[in-house]
């Protein structure tokens, strides 16, 4: 009871004593839980399979999170705020850096090899900086009182919300660059053959019971849930012998539901062009064949071969060749209107390039070798864009447009806007299913990966262990002690006044202890590499020093705030 009084009468003037503290992160943690569990359970009893659980993830990144980021960034971001977000790429690169050299101290403290200290460092460098710190931040500024920024005119919960997830939002992408790239390819590359340590006999059993394949394609059993961390949620399915088929930058999420065209119609319709009715192409061939006798449909109507209209046909005579496939009536109109629109597109199409490609011979040789310098230029910039974006960055390119726009912010957001009552109302509605559903889903997710596995590899046997301890140490205990009084620094005699944003301080604390990220358990599985490691390290991470670690960064963050002052 006297430690107890004590702890109450200790005075605090931004933060409520450390007794009603553990009370209130008690109660955002265990809300972070009880929406999670159900997911967890519905899971384990075998009524949320991989599929679904897939579905719903990939639905979450394309829909709900976008809408999300787009509420709560486009209300809250102006002109001046967006020059002083620079800071978090600072404060990423230093966390990104201590987290390393931390891994490869506790790597040599336990005498770990290569590949396993590789393990070790991706597990230390990239931790979770969607799913669990987004739902910390929302349940923290509901419950904490102290969080609320003296330099925003009538500040609330809602915006100290939206704060946090903007905050969470940058520094997720940048995790995303490096995790997708040196965290895939590197650190948790498949073993390589030639170098292995072990004997080959174990590893030919290995190949032969399907646990480590360089080329087989994955089954839906053999991979984990994506897009909990904005990742790709359909390329765990492709064929693993592409590495880039395997993984987009930052996640990039296909839309669900969309027909497997053949990678021939898929580069067709990459340049704006799809091919006619194979039907249609049938019929003419046949046709071109009983007249002349060739193989060649495109010689019989004459066309070259090999030019650049060599999918279209004589359109004439294919509308003559296929008048009785098509319907009378209304649909029958519809589908000749379809058809001469195609014609159209196509013949404007082709009239344009050869237009184009005459004025580009006419042009003097450095002219022509500039125009084509710059157009190569674009096109690496395109297909980077289209790549590197997903539904998530174009939401936050949005927002910062419309909150870079004064009179697009307040059309968006005044009360007594139309817009505001009907657009961005229901694109509010679907943002409250976000956070919901991400904490069903990393329920889920955590009883596929939680789950005892047998495992063959003898050196996962002999070191798991080690592996175990040496990764909740450099991702949960060593980057905060050395982080901590960097931040207090940052926050101190930093003059960017982001620093003063308490949630902004918690947030930076939450990253520097937050539990390893769980899309890395998706590379494992993908890579072959320590599986059943990694299942262990979330079941610890997530579940059993979950409540420790955040009472005690939320603590340091306070204090770090009150120091600041």
């Amino acid at each position: 009871m006297p430690s107890f009084e004590i702890f109450k009468k200790v005075p605090h003037e931004s933060h409520p004593s450390f007794l009603n503290l553990i009370i209130l992160v008690f109660g955002a943690v265990l809300e972070v839980v009880c929406v999670s569990l159900p997911g967890y359970v519905i899971a384990r009893l075998g009524h949320f399979d991989a599929e679904k659980q897939k579905f719903l993830a990939n639905l979450n990144v394309m829909l709900f999170t976008p809408c999300l980021i787009f509420t709560k960034l486009a209300s809250q971001l102006n002109a001046d705020k967006l020059v002083e977000l620079g800071v978090i790429p600072v404060i990423f690169i230093v966390q990104t850096l201590v987290s390393y050299f931390v891994s490869i101290g506790v790597s040599k403290i336990c005498r770990l090899k290569k590949r396993p200290a590789n393990f070790v460092t991706a597990m230390g460098v990239f931790g979770n900086s969607n799913s669990l710190p987004i739902s910390l931040v929302i349940s923290l500024s509901q419950t904490l009182k102290g969080l609320h920024w003296d330099k925003v005119k009538g500040d609330n919960d809602d915006e100290v919300a939206a704060r946090g997830i903007l905050y969470l939002m940058i520094f997720q992408q940048l995790g995303q660059l490096v995790r997708w790239s040196w965290g895939y390819h590197v650190l948790l590359a498949p073993r390589d053959k030639q170098d292995d340590e072990w004997e080959q006999g174990i590893e030919d059993d290995r190949i032969e019971e399907g646990r480590y394949r360089d080329n087989a394609p994955l089954t839906t059993e053999d991979v984990l849930i994506p897009g909990l961390d904005g990742s790709n949620a359909d390329d765990a399915h492709r064929d693993e012998s592409d590495e880039s088929d395997v993984y987009e930058p930052a996640g990039r999420t296909p839309v669900v539901g969309t027909s497997r065209a053949s990678p021939a119609d898929s580069e067709d319709e990459s340049h704006g062009t799809r091919k006619p009715n194979r039907s249609i192409y049938a019929s003419i061939k046949k046709r071109s064949n009983g007249v002349n006798g060739t193989g060649s449909s495109s010689e019989s109507f004459g066309l070259p071969v090999n030019g650049p209209d060599s999918d279209m046909m004589s359109f004439p005579r294919m509308r003559e060749s296929n008048e009785r496939e098509i319907p009378d009536g209304i649909r029958g109109h519809f589908v000749r209107a379809k058809f001469n629109a195609k014609k159209s597109i196509a013949i404007l199409k082709r009239r344009s390039v050869d237009t184009s490609s005459r004025a580009y011979q006419c042009l003097p040789r450095p002219m022509q070798a500039i125009l084509a310098g710059s157009w190569s230029v674009w096109i690496c910039f395109y297909h980077f864009l289209w790549e590197f974006m997903n539904p998530p960055l174009w939401a936050m390119l949005i927002a910062i447009i419309v909150a870079s726009v004064p009179d697009l912010q307040r059309l968006f957001f005044r009360e007594e806007s139309f817009v505001k009552t009907s657009v961005t109302s229901a694109i509010s509605s679907s943002a409250g299913v976000a956070v919901p559903l991400i904490l069903v889903v990393l329920g889920a997710n955590l009883a596929r990966n939680t789950q005892n596995r047998a495992t063959t590899d003898p050196e996962e046997e002999q070191i798991g262990t080690r592996l175990l301890v040496a990764s909740l140490l450099s991702r949960m205990v060593l980057p905060t002690l050395i982080m901590a009084p960097v931040i207090a620094l940052f926050a101190k005699y930093v003059p960017v006044s982001i620093l003063d944003d308490p949630i902004f301080v918690i947030v930076c604390f939450l990253l520097t202890g937050a539990p390893s990220a769980l899309q890395l358990a998706q590379i494992c599985q993908i890579n072959g590499v320590y599986e059943g490691v990694m299942g262990k390290i979330l079941f610890q991470s997530y579940v059993i020093w979950i409540l420790p670690s955040t009472l005690i960064l939320v603590m340091l963050a306070l204090e770090t705030v009150e120091w600041a002052k």
